[in-house]
């Protein structure tokens, strides 16, 4: 498992997902939670992204096969 932290412009790179939907799916609880890096910034572990990431593409080649 990778421990490289990403910050928020590689999240969004990533997951093609703007500021204000990442933090609205995290507030759901459906996106990887932060982790605190300091008093003023936060990263996410890119392990949790991947795998987040490949559950969206398996949940959409599932939905492709019915």
């Amino acid at each position: 498992m990778s421990k490289r932290v990403i910050r928020l412009p590689g999240v969004k790179y990533k997951t093609g997902l703007s500021r204000s939907g990442i933090y609205l799916a995290m507030a759901n609880g459906s996106f990887p939670a932060s982790i605190s890096l300091g008093d003023r910034a936060v990263g996410w572990l890119e392990s949790d992204i991947d795998q987040w990431l490949d559950e969206r593409i398996a949940a959409a080649k599932g939905a492709n096969d019915e």
